[in-house]
């Protein structure tokens, strides 16, 4: 779940009541904790902290902090520890334990019972045994060195001897833990918990020994190959005495020349700057590096580039709205004009993998989310909850804080609670001048339309691999028209594709070949920097097909399919 970065979405202090309230359900969800333990992990005094996150499939999260460490996640109502040093019971060798669907579980390695990741069970022990130990057997929802640790102060587990009772069983305990594979095994809490399905971990019979491979363990699997990876990592840091960040800022200035240097044409220009980094950095990465900006010290790659035109080796300009290409390079820069490409890589292979990875490059269609931000209006409506003018909010929470509102003011109608009583705050903040006198209820859509139609529009767009934008308004569609030329031809029009981290001269060479047809890019009419896509004939039929399924863009996005040439027998 937390295996890929997530978006936080708000971060408030728990207090009092909410305080106590967070106590009851960990009390509830965890009864083994005695009063002592349950008063360490939920201090009477200490920072505590609730934070709304999304995860990067969307799914919402709610975790809670203990002096900025993560401590518990919530999912559909059921609460996860994070505490990866929450002590388990390890399976022993003499056989494996009963444990049920849903169990919530532990992963540890051989020899230290300190968990390395939180799992759900996807089946009975009895379901374990009788499929041979193969097939999906857990849920994974969070690991060690996953982006929740890394929210946290990043601790290590601590090293925890096993639980072993029997002579014989300490035996194969010590003789298991000079195995080198330092396979993950598992541990069960007595509390059940609901089964979530995200994730998985495959089971395998070995040695008589119940253990547990992930899914990815010959590729990449964080749990079971923890101990391996902190190895990698201290050799890595010995050879090389730079920081992390350094490291991260090396390569990225690495993969920025040898991409400008090797992939980048003047004839790409002007290109969007995602685009740069999708498709020209990240084919220009060494084998077993991957360039991540937050670990960089620049943070965000809009600032790593304006660094670099700082330098004057490119010029970056916003030619859309929130929207940023690089429209201009120096070849001749000295920067450029010294570097050497990496060993391993040659300028014409380079050039030639850029070509293929090009083509096979995936595009991911952005995520747009609608916000709202509290207008002046709006204030006295939302203050209640915390809220002052400029607050941005999603539709979900704008309802949550409406019905709290009418709740608290006790404004549902007694005879019919499908209306909610209009007081004079609702009136000032959702009827116009001319209703106030005549409406003194509203249906409960009506009252949410109304409230969203008041509020500042806002958008959130979130490109792969980037940081969130927030910008005003709502996001303009790409907007496709069909316009007449001389001698009665017809030419189609594609607008705003940079919008949706489309570049527009990809976009007209794909539908060149596509389609047969001659495609330029021309400057937008009445505007100084932004360009349209036109290519020859109404190509609305192929644009459609190319949006809405190869790059999957919601048709609500679109504007102008319906201008599509209709289908018929030709006379």
């Amino acid at each position: 779940m937390f295996s890929r970065a997530f978006r936080v979405r708000s971060n408030t202090a728990i207090k009092g009541s909410d305080r106590r309230k967070l106590r009851t359900d960990v009390a509830a969800a965890f009864p083994n904790l005695s009063a002592e333990q349950l008063t360490e992990f939920i201090p009477n005094k200490e920072e505590l902290n609730v934070i709304k996150i999304y995860s990067h499939k969307g799914e919402a999260v709610t975790v809670y902090m203990n002096n900025r460490n993560p401590i518990l996640f919530e999912i559909e109502k059921a609460l996860y520890p994070t505490d990866l040093m929450l002590p388990g019971v390890v399976v022993p060798s003499s056989g494996f334990p009963h444990v049920e669907q849903g169990r919530l579980c532990a992963v540890t390695l051989l020899g230290n019972r300190a968990p390395v990741a939180v799992a759900v069970a996807a089946m009975s022990t009895a379901e374990m045994l009788a499929a041979g130990m193969k097939g999906k057997g857990f849920a994974v929802l969070h690991t060690y060195m996953d982006h929740l640790w890394e929210y946290g102060d990043k601790s290590s587990p601590p090293t925890l001897a096993p639980l072993v009772t029997d002579p014989a069983e300490k035996e194969s305990t010590e003789d298991e833990e000079e195995m080198e594979g330092k396979e993950s095994v598992l541990s069960f809490s007595t509390d059940p918990s609901q089964h979530v399905g995200v994730g998985d971990l495959s089971l395998k019979e070995r040695d008589s020994c119940a253990t547990l491979m992930g899914k990815e363990e010959l590729d990449e699997n964080r749990a079971a190959e923890t101990a391996e990876d902190a190895n990698t990592e201290v050799q890595q840091e010995a050879e090389d005495s730079r920081t992390p960040q350094e490291q991260m800022d090396a390569l990225f200035n690495q993969c920025f020349f040898h991409a400008l240097k090797c992939k980048v044409k003047k004839s790409d220009l002007p290109l969007l700057t995602s685009t740069f980094l999708r498709s020209h950095m990240f084919s220009c990465c060494p084998a077993g590096q991957q360039l991540d900006i937050k670990k960089s010290s620049y943070k965000k790659f809009s600032k790593f580039l304006q660094c670099m035109q700082h330098q004057k080796i490119l010029q970056v300009k916003e030619l859309n709205k929130g929207v940023e290409s690089i429209v201009e390079v120096d070849w001749k820069h000295p920067d450029i004009k010294a570097f050497t490409v990496p060993e391993g890589f040659s300028s014409a292979s380079a050039a030639q993998e850029g070509k293929s990875e090009d083509r096979e490059q995936v595009y991911h269609a952005p995520e747009i989310i609608p916000l709202y931000g509290v207008s002046t209006k709006m204030i006295p409506l939302f203050q209640e909850s915390g809220h002052k003018k400029g607050s941005i909010l999603s539709s979900s929470e704008v309802r949550n804080i409406i019905v709290n509102y009418v709740k608290a003011n006790e404004l549902v109608d007694e005879t019919n609670k499908n209306f909610v009583k209009v007081n004079a705050i609702l009136c000032d903040c959702l009827l116009d001048k001319s209703e106030q006198d005549e409406i003194s209820n509203l249906k409960w859509d009506d009252l949410f339309s109304r409230c969203l139609e008041r509020l500042q529009p806002l958008h959130q767009v979130t490109f792969f691999g980037q940081e969130p934008i927030v910008r005003k308004g709502n996001i303009e569609p790409i907007d496709i028209t069909i316009a007449q030329r001389s001698s009665n031809k017809k030419v189609t029009i594609i607008k705003n594709l940079e919008l949706y981290g489309l570049d527009p001269q990809c976009v007209a060479n794909i539908l060149q070949q596509k389609v047969q047809a001659s495609a330029t890019i021309t400057p937008v009419p009445g505007t100084k920097d932004r360009v349209q896509v036109q290519i020859q004939g109404n190509q609305i039929h192929h644009l459609a097909k190319m949006l809405l399924e190869e790059y999957q863009l919601p048709r609500k996005y679109i504007q102008g399919l319906e201008k599509a040439p209709k289908l018929g027998r030709k006379k």
